[in-house]
């Protein structure tokens, strides 16, 4: 053997020294990888051809490995790091030539590409990356940024490190609202170094913390990272799990596990929303914390102007979070007593199935043990209970169609249990209730007379809805109904509105903050999938952009605001009325509704072309639309170009030997563990996209196929990955950041300043590792 090495092994380090060197040599990352994976395969087929590369393959023929089959230790389980001791012979890394194996890369490539990229099941999801890069591309150039830095300097600055504060603030800020690390790295140092520097700032916390922040858009949803890793994880958990039954002698995985083997890439924005959290208020504690014991290097600094009318502490405290906290708990409370609530009365026609047990417990013995190991004697106990009560009762009742009286039964039931108060009356309420609250807030000194008529019209609002609107109510009289209450509502906030634009804080962060919640809402709240709220992204940040256009060149903005409410009004009246004209029975309100709708939805059309012509007047559309092809179209040849470096690795068993390897530990989070170290070490000298694709692939089947939560290992792998941008020598951050700093900002203060934030980084994976419910909390509270 070469080296004493196993040729298998040869073949592993000739791979990833190609693929260094590929990546050095200055060409785009993803033709290095094409042809790093061309390269490598030319040089170990060269070398197996000359007999140089030998793998030592254990001998199945032999009698020590029938005695051990025998034994009962599967097939599938034995290797040579298991089982260091069995016989084995000496064979080409290609037994049945390089020409056969060149041939089989070949069509392959063919299959991954149609299956990944072009037409399998995880490609609507992967157009979310499209979108949601335009959204970040196209705020960026909106120069949100600025105002924000500017905005959070004078609200932080007077602390102590408040400047570093405000940059992580900003930083988790634009994470949530564009996600692209360069441009918030870039952005951020252009800004904000020079005015840290400038305040006697250290060089190393000022330049340690943009970066940091900078990369908070790879963790906080909507994260492009965890879109490509989800839709990876997703395919790998499954068949990772279907195998893992089958090995067990399950037939499937939902028979083993008791529920699909599936994981989504809205689940996992649940998942990564708290983790993201606190890395940012880790970030924050430490610019504090080195503050306060060093507070020559992070003086506070006094702001240039307020940002709106002196208030009080006790006003602050009382109208911008006692009065919305109390609005919302009240809202909660209700919910729970019932005044709160649906008035729905869509009745199906058909009647409920019988519930199914909760574990399937025709299995065999095999299956069972296994399946007792995983959930415990007294589920599988409840679960043959269960099953023995349906059996006794004649089956699962597949439910049956009901007829007039029984309709009219279940109709009624429902017009009982109905909430005084609608649920969407009551979000209406609360929501508008704030928007008087803040009103109050931000200018304590204004006459209030019309903040409290718009309370007014609050209060008489859910009076109406509890006195004469009820579950048969149709939707157009309701309108009718609460057309005054709601047009007093109105004319009092119409006022709120002025006076909170006064506000610098509330003026610049309330419209990107809209736009997070609508689209981060639809995903966590399982509204919709990634795809179609990164297209609501997308057209809001465009729609953004060109109304701070508008701002700027002095025009009205009449026309985008007019198109915002179109949206809203468009929404309102799809989630309200039965908009099929089509079926029978159709009346005048569903044909009225359906207008309004119709009128919305081509004048929300109208502005958002108007809103790109302004950007296109501007010279903003054209090159964020060319920036957009040009980083989408990076991903997707990387994607590609990873799939045929992945079989080259398989087609001389690289993935193979590899997955036996962390096969051999008999403690999963030792495998864990490992996985982690390599990916941190990795993260050194590749980036994020080559991990995903590239590593993810090779290791998936055996993380991804124990016991662990499959959105707690993406979101570790994720955080770990996040730390790719900022451990030298070539994390893309420290480029960046390298790239717009002063000329008086070395190598060296940006790589010292890092190296805490790697430390938080590494704090951070070490605390979700004790406590993965960090992880898990919000996707239980809120099932996708």
């Amino acid at each position: 053997m070469l080296f004493g090495l196993d040729g298998v092994e040869i073949g592993l380090i000739i791979v990833f020294l190609t693929l260094f060197a590929a990546i050095l040599s200055g060409f785009p990352v993803a033709f290095a990888i094409g042809g790093a994976g061309v390269i490598s395969f030319a040089i170990i087929a060269a070398l197996d051809s000359a007999g140089l590369l030998v793998h030592q393959a254990i001998d199945s023929g032999s009698q020590a490995y029938r005695d051990l089959v025998a034994s009962g230790v599967k097939e599938d389980t034995i290797s040579k790091f298991r089982y260091p001791d069995l016989p084995r012979f000496a064979e080409h890394l290609f037994p049945q030539g390089w020409e056969t194996a060149m041939d089989r890369n070949l069509a392959f490539i063919v299959n991954r590409v149609n299956e990944r990229v072009i037409a399998g099941a995880s490609i609507e999801t992967l157009l979310a990356v499209l979108m949601f890069v335009m959204m970040g591309i196209v705020l960026e150039r909106s120069k949100i940024a600025d105002d924000l830095l500017k905005t959070m300097a004078r609200v932080f600055g007077p602390l102590p490190g408040g400047l570093a504060v405000s940059i992580v603030v900003v930083g988790a800020f634009l994470a949530a609202s564009t996600g692209i690390v360069g441009a918030t790295v870039v952005t951020m140092g252009l800004l904000a170094l020079p005015t840290m520097l400038r305040n006697n700032y250290s060089p190393e916390l000022a330049t340690g913390v943009i970066a940091a922040s900078g990369t908070l858009g790879q963790i906080i949803p909507p994260s492009i990272v965890i879109v490509l890793l989800g839709t990876l994880a997703g395919d790998l958990y499954s068949t990772a799990q279907e195998a893992r039954a089958q090995s067990l002698g399950c037939t499937d995985a939902l028979t083993y596990l008791g529920k699909p083997a599936v994981v989504s890439v809205g689940t996992l924005f649940q998942a990564a929303l708290l983790p993201g959290i606190l890395l940012a208020v880790l970030y924050a504690a430490y610019a504090f914390g080195y503050a306060m014991l060093n507070p020559h290097k992070a003086p506070p600094v006094m702001s240039e102007g307020a940002v709106g009318e002196p208030v009080t502490r006790g006003e602050a405290f009382t109208w911008y979070l006692g009065v919305p906290l109390l609005l919302i708990v009240a809202m909660i409370g209700f919910g729970q007593v019932n005044m709160v609530g649906s008035q729905s009365t869509v009745v199906s026609s058909f009647s409920d199935s019988g519930q199914n047990a909760s574990l399937r417990t025709n299995v065999g013995e095999q299956c069972k043990a296994a399946m007792i190991d995983l959930h415990g004697q007294s589920a599988w106990d409840a679960a043959v209970a269960q099953q023995a009560e349906i059996d006794a009762a004649g089956g699962v009742d597949a439910g049956h169609k009901l007829d007039a009286e029984e309709m009219a039964v279940a109709l009624q039931a429902k017009i009982d249990n109905a909430a005084p108060i609608g649920t969407g009356i009551a979000i209406i309420a609360v929501f508008f209730g704030i928007v008087l609250a803040w009103g109050r807030a931000t200018s304590p000194m204004s006459d209030p007379v019309p903040l409290y008529i718009g309370a007014l019209g609050i209060v008489l609002g859910l009076i109406v809805d509890i006195l004469f609107i009820g579950p048969t109510t149709s939707a157009g009289m309701t309108v009718v109904l609460m057309a005054v209450p709601w047009a007093i509502m109105l004319y009092g906030c119409a006022f709120a509105a002025k006076r909170m634009a006064t506000n610098d804080l509330i003026r610049v962060v309330f419209p990107p903050l809209v736009l997070i919640v609508a689209v981060l809402g639809s995903i966590l709240g399982g509204i919709t999938n990634p795809t179609p709220a990164a297209a609501l992204g997308a057209a809001g940040a465009i729609m953004l952009a060109a109304y701070r256009k508008l701002g700027e060149q002095e025009q009205s903005p009449k026309i985008i605001l007019w198109s915002t409410l179109a949206v809203v009004v468009m929404i309102l009246v799809g989630v309200n009325f039965d908009l099929r004209v089509t079926t029978e029975g159709a009346g005048f309100e569903n044909w009225a509704a359906f207008v309004v709708a119709q009128i919305a939805y081509l004048y929300a059309l109208f502005g958002l072309l108007f809103a790109c012509w302004v950007l296109f007047k501007a010279g903003v559309l054209t090159p964020a639309v060319r920036e957009t092809a040009k980083v989408t179209s990076m991903v997707f040849t990387i994607l590609v170009a990873s799939q045929l470096l992945n079989l080259v690795v398989i087609s001389f068993g690289g993935e193979h030997y590899i997955q036996q390897f962390l096969q051999s530990f008999d403690n999963e989070h030792k495998v864990f563990l490992v996985v982690m170290l390599v990916l941190f070490v990795l993260g050194f000298v590749l980036d994020f996209l080559e991990i995903i694709y590239i590593v993810v692939p090779i290791v998936g089947p055996v993380i991804y196929g124990g016991s662990f939560d499959p959105k707690w290992v993406t979101i570790m792998i994720a955080v770990n990955l996040q730390t790719s941008f900022l451990t030298p020598p070539f994390g893309f951050a420290l480029f960046y950041l390298r790239g717009v700093a002063p000329a008086a900002v070395t190598t060296g203060h940006i790589y010292r300043g890092v190296i805490p934030f790697v430390l938080i980084q590494v704090a951070g994976l070490a605390l979700l590792w004790f406590a993965p419910g960090i992880v898990t909390i919000i996707p239980d509270l809120i099932p996708n």
